[in-house]
């Protein structure tokens, strides 16, 4: 039987390739989980689907492409198999015959003793209300394709109309009614789960890692994929540092006019931010309305 372990060290692996986009050294990786006794736990605590699935979509080799179809295909078959069992354990369970007075008496006391000693299971996905307004389902639907952008939904076995209604029905609740700022809301949450630049935000919406609840109500800036974050970061910084210039010092002057108010008291500040044959950037001050502006 695969060890977790084992596992988890070539998932972490093939998800480094793919976010260096170099899958060089995959056949390897794949040909060692080929040759692993995979479990249901082990599949679900590493999440090694998503992973091999991954470097399928990445890698032009057809080779690695062809054995991480196999793999996916053949664990996809152990979570239908377990599922499968469940049902037919149920079936059973609820097609059993009625049994004398007697018998359904020691039963349920047998049944009710069982109850106090094991914890109720949880069920991953509850059952969420049905609704009948057309815009609430029409939603849910939106959100239902973004989810399903990718096969991961299916490598995770994750019921994408469950989790939809889920995550529609949180908004709902909290915003009350269907007006603009639930399809605002809404809008935001489908574009950012359908980002191709933004896989693991979906990943960990189908995977629980981030639940239904907690998408329902992130901002634009939690959700951004890592690379705009980044982006955000950068500009941020860049502000501050011409906000900051413009107040250390500086020479006053009439000769510019403010855009903004029309005003003339200004404060400028020349720095050399390029190389030294280049023209000084000039930073100005309004110091009627505060409004700040550079030009080379």
């Amino acid at each position: 039987m695969a060890k977790n372990q084992d596992v988890e060290r070539i998932a972490k692996k093939l998800d480094k390739m793919v976010h260096k986009k170099n899958t060089d050294g995959s056949l390897d990786l794949l040909k060692e989980l080929k040759n692993m006794t995979m479990c249901l736990e082990t599949l679900q605590s590493t999440r090694v689907g998503m992973s091999v699935n991954a470097v399928r979509k990445q890698s032009s080799d057809q080779e690695v492409q062809n054995l991480a179809k196999a793999l996916i295909k053949s664990w996809k078959k152990l979570i239908d198999g377990s599922e499968g069992k469940s049902e037919e354990k149920e079936k059973k369970k609820n097609d059993s015959p009625v049994r004398t007075s007697s018998t359904s008496k020691d039963s349920r006391s047998s049944e009710t003793s069982k109850t106090t000693a094991e914890p109720p299971a949880v069920t991953t996905f509850p059952p969420v209300p049905v609704t009948t307004d057309s815009v609430r389902n029409k939603c849910r639907e939106l959100l239902v394709t973004a989810l399903q952008t990718d096969d991961d939904y299916k490598t995770i076995g994750v019921n994408c109309g469950v989790l939809a209604a889920q995550i529609e029905e949180h908004i709902f609740e909290e915003i009350k009614s269907t007006d603009m700022k639930y399809k605002s809301r809404l809008r935001s949450r489908i574009s950012n789960l359908k980002d191709q630049k933004n896989p693991d935000l979906r990943r960990n919406v189908l995977c629980g890692n981030i639940s239904a609840q907690t998408i329902a109500s992130m901002t634009s800036e939690a959700m951004a994929s890592a690379e705009m974050k980044q982006m955000r970061e950068t500009l941020t910084k860049e502000s501050i540092r011409e906000h900051q210039l413009s107040r250390v010092g500086g020479t006053e002057t009439d000769m510019f006019v403010c855009k903004k108010c029309k005003g003339k008291s200004c404060t400028y500040t020349q720095v050399q931010t390029r190389s030294a044959d280049e023209p000084m950037t000039t930073y100005v001050l309004c110091n009627d309305c505060g409004q700040r502006w550079k030009f080379c």
